[in-house]
């Protein structure tokens, strides 16, 4: 008798915890504030930035270099926010119970890297850039500018401009560019960093904080 009374009492209890629970989450619905919108949109902004940018310099000379250019990083990080917005809407289930789910969070994590070491070169190749062109002396000759780092030397390396009728916009508005390209990237590569950061921390959900061990009553754990 006292078992069966036992039994029936632990059967209510399991019942209450049940009952007591979260209700399983809609899965068919945009995860609107599971996945920072914010992140991917920062990322189109800026990868649509970076491009507009590159394409006013490569109106400035048509014989700028790529590296000099840089709008392959930007469409290459507005390709990594788009992953983002996908990712925003795949169909949520805990614990990455779905192949869509844990792929999209692979290859967003991948992007972000990507993205963080593109913009980290872009930074490097601008901030040089920003350097020789800030030390430039410029003449004019014909339709083309003439940049030298020193007129002095005679055997100086010269950068020639094809199709600038003013050479102002070589020292000025190029240089004011390559600072733009600096400062962009360096927020784009920070966003990565941080887009990269949260698929991590929700792939692993928090930070190792140590073992928990259970105690002989079902209801008292320790951690340690």
């Amino acid at each position: 008798m006292g078992q069966g009374q036992k039994g029936s009492s632990d059967k209510k209890e399991g019942k209450k915890k049940r009952d007591e629970s979260p209700a399983p989450e809609d899965g068919h619905k945009c995860r609107v504030f599971r996945f920072p919108l914010l992140v991917a949109l920062l990322q189109l902004l800026l990868g649509v930035a970076v491009t507009a940018v590159a394409f006013l310099m490569l109106a400035i000379s048509p014989s700028l270099l790529a590296r000099e250019t840089p709008h392959w990083a930007g469409i290459i990080l507005c390709l990594v926010s788009i992953m983002g917005f996908i990712l925003y809407c795949v169909t949520y289930h805990p614990d990455e119970r779905t192949s869509m789910q844990f792929i999209g969070k692979l290859l967003y994590f991948v992007l972000c890297t990507i993205g963080l070491v593109i913009s980290v070169l872009v930074i490097a190749f601008a901030g040089h850039h920003y350097s020789q062109a800030s030390s430039f002396s410029c003449e004019q000759v014909g339709e083309d500018c003439v940049c030298t780092l020193d007129q002095k030397d005679p055997i100086a390396r010269t950068f020639t401009y094809e199709g600038v009728s003013d050479c102002e916009v070589i020292t000025g508005t190029l240089t004011l560019y390559f600072l733009l390209q600096i400062v962009m990237n360096l927020a784009q590569a920070l966003v990565c960093a941080v887009g990269a950061f949260i698929m991590w921390k929700h792939r692993y959900q928090v930070f190792f904080a140590g073992l928990q061990i259970g105690s002989p009553s079902p209801k008292q754990w320790q951690k340690v």
